[in-house]
């Protein structure tokens, strides 16, 4: 990795590249401290520190610490991937959309235009709930009417929508996968944060040899994850194809040998997304509207927020780590189904029966599928059981050993994929400069 950035460096219009994602990374950093006006900064900071549901840390993780400063970045790139998230299933769903999306360049560039929109009107709601939500609570500032709140949410919105045309432009003009380089630059700009609050509460001040090791564990730790998310992220099984041979003219062609590659993880990191929204939601909407004194409510968010996970020391909420299962419950199914409505092993089917291709020992047509769905049954579990593994380890971690930190499972497989996928994404353009100069010459 490294040889491929510094040999990325020498070539001029890559390092312009590279300067230009970084100047904009690092305008996205200075607008995270920009505030909106009319907020008092210090009471919503108050107001943060005594939410207990791992939603809001979650939320600010994504946000690179710009909810946490309330700016007008505080939205950032959120509502732009819930509504990727939308279109990607209605384009299952909706027949038209499936048209443009098979129409090529054409019809990805209308439904970017849609998703475009669509994240501004997410960006909306989200920004007006969230303004509404916390004038309710006293953190904007006094003597605040509604066109002050209008301000606000069109601020907040104004701040998505800047982030979504940054990252188009990072795509275009930089080193590509923009909408995930900010992600990435987000979570990334909180790990500094975290790992020193671990180090203050695990190391510091401790006896040389009970330091050591605390730092031991933790480095452990947290390595053992990174190369647990490598191989869960790189994991591929691959199922040959035999194309038949047959007669061209007057030559014989065909006859070659290929594969289809199936991911372990084929749905990323959408199933602990998909399955922390869900639990998340409840408390989220109660920390706005919901004052508390409702036993049975309580003890229904206490089960699903991950604060209240592995508590052993406090004998009363030792039950609520059940809501841990309900968790890894929810991440497997939302592996199988977005799997399920993401790859079509009948339409792989028919193609490769048209291309004349063949699994050596499977018939084409309907056993060619039913054999990869199987395939795909066994490879999806593996990958799901291992994906919830990872998001929970942070959970138990905070639980027994109040390590608390905003990086998580979650956070840990989109860095090591986005910076993967760049890698891969610079490499293959320094062989096409290499191709061109070959041309040239």
């Amino acid at each position: 990795m490294l040889t491929t950035i510094k040999n990325a460096v020498k070539i001029t219009d890559i390092r312009n590249k590279l300067l230009f994602t970084f100047a904009m990374l690092i305008i996205i950093r200075l607008g995270s401290q920009l505030p909106v006006p009319g907020v008092n900064r210090a009471f919503f900071a108050d107001w943060f520190a005594q939410q207990t549901g791992d939603a809001f840390n979650f939320f600010n993780a994504f946000t690179g610490g710009s909810f946490l400063n309330f700016s007008i970045l505080a939205l950032n790139i959120t509502p732009y991937i819930t509504s990727s998230i939308i279109m990607q299933l209605l384009t299952i769903a909706i027949p038209k959309l499936e048209e443009l999306q098979k129409e090529g360049a054409e019809g990805r560039k209308k439904i970017a235009s849609i998703t475009r929109y669509l994240t501004v009107g997410l960006a909306l709601v989200e920004s007006a709930a969230m303004t509404i939500g916390f004038r309710n609570q006293g953190i904007l500032q006094p003597g605040y009417n509604w066109i002050d709140i209008c301000a606000v949410i069109f601020a907040l919105t104004a701040g998505s929508a800047f982030l979504m045309w940054v990252g188009e432009r990072i795509t275009e003009k930089g080193i590509g996968n923009g909408i995930s380089v900010v992600l990435v630059i987000n979570i990334i700009s909180s790990i500094p944060r975290d790992l020193t609050n671990l180090y203050d509460q695990f190391v510091r001040n401790r006896a040389m040899p009970t330091g050591l090791i605390n730092g031991a564990v933790i480095l452990a730790i947290i390595l053992g994850m990174m190369v647990l998310v490598i191989l869960l992220n790189g994991g591929v099984r691959r199922i040959p194809v035999q194309y038949a041979k047959k007669v061209q003219g007057r030559r014989m062609v065909g006859g070659q040998t290929s594969s289809i590659p199936l991911k372990v993880n084929t749905s990323g990191v959408i199933p602990i997304i998909f399955a922390s929204s869900l639990l998340q939601f409840p408390v989220v909407i109660s920390s706005f509207f919901y004052q508390g004194g409702n036993s049975t409510w309580d003890t229904v968010i206490n089960f699903v927020s991950s604060s209240h996970w592995f508590r052993l020391d406090v004998p009363g909420e030792r039950i609520y780590t059940l809501g841990m299962l309900v968790y890894m419950v929810l991440v497997i199914f939302f592996a199988y189904f977005y799997t399920a409505i993401t790859f079509n092993p009948r339409e792989i089917s028919e193609n490769l029966k048209k291309q004349g291709g063949f699994i050596p020992g499977i018939r084409p047509g309907k056993p060619t599928s039913e054999y990869l769905t199987q395939i795909l049954n066994h490879i999806v579990f593996i990958g799901a059981t291992f994906l919830a593994l990872i998001g929970v380890l942070p959970f138990i971690f905070n639980g027994l050993f109040k390590a608390s930190v905003s990086f998580g499972g979650t956070s840990l497989i989109i860095i090591v994929s986005v910076i993967l996928d760049t890698i891969k994404q610079i490499e293959s353009q320094m062989l096409v400069r290499n191709y061109k100069g070959f041309l040239s010459d």
